[in-house]
């Protein structure tokens, strides 16, 4: 069975124009887009993904395969291992949908994943589908695209390192174990409980620089010393929870001046 080609797209971090020419090139190549479906809200997601194709690619050059995706379960109450086996569960679960479509496309069939930000930042798409590949030969083509924390950069116009300085990039669930005011300048993902303000007490002055639905019409921008901004950024969260039934964030720690 000769392999089957699979293009990982990356498609920036919300922002239309973030799409690259290169990952244009590589969507003009696929034949059939599977994404996933995770239902309610986040079908906003699928929408973008879709709009983008409409875009970018000849009418009827494409189909556009909604795949259900598998009940992860609630990530707050677990701890270590606990936590590492529920991912990899989810993502078994979801390699064994993948596969399925991807096995039943016409052979010589491209297959494409528009990955929100980067594909190598912080998304499941290339581990599940190196999964796949155990059992399914693929031939895997990568395209980067801009992450979050760029995008939250740029819109700040700030630098997230000093001169010469490393940058550190982490979770919400590793944040406190992990942060010191020796950590330098500090990234933060995946935190939908806004983890730094338990950093109040201990590092009031840190800066802050706050961003979600980055790109997207309802973006939102903060900035200030933490102890000063923090309960704001928690109420604009909230709120644009509310109005659009999910949200995407990313903010730096110690990552420049704020005025």
């Amino acid at each position: 069975m000769s392999a089957r080609r699979v293009h990982v797209i990356g498609i920036g971090a919300g922002d239309p124009q973030h799409l690259t020419m290169q990952a244009v090139a590589a969507m003009q190549e696929v034949d059939v887009f599977l994404v996933a479906d995770k239902g309610g809200a986040a079908r906003d997601l699928l929408a973008a993904r879709e709009a983008l194709c409409r875009t970018h690619l000849e009418e009827g050059s494409y189909r556009v395969v909604a795949v259900v995706d598998p009940e992860r379960g609630a990530d707050a109450p677990r701890r270590g291992a606990a936590y590492t086996r529920g991912v990899e569960d989810w993502h078994d679960a979801r390699a064994r949908a993948w596969r399925e479509q991807l096995a039943t496309l016409p052979e010589g069939a491209v297959a494409g994943f528009l990955v929100w930000g980067d594909p190598a930042f912080y998304d499941s798409t290339l581990r599940v589908l190196h999964h796949v590949a155990q059992t399914l030969p693929l031939d895997l083509r990568v395209t980067p695209g801009i992450t979050a924390f760029q995008a939250l950069a740029a819109a700040h116009g700030t630098v997230l390192h000093g001169i010469g300085e490393p940058v550190h990039v982490t979770t919400g669930r590793r944040l406190l174990q992990e942060w010191t005011p020796d950590l330098g300048p500090t990234v933060v993902m995946l935190d939908g409980h806004l983890t730094c303000r338990e950093l109040v007490d201990r590092a009031p002055d840190l800066s802050l620089h706050w961003g979600a639905c980055l790109g997207l019409p309802q973006q939102e921008l903060r900035a200030g010393r933490l102890a000063e901004v923090v309960d704001e950024v928690a109420a604009v969260r909230a709120a644009l929870r509310e109005q659009h039934g999910w949200v995407m964030d990313v903010y730096a720690l110690g990552a420049g001046p704020v005025d």
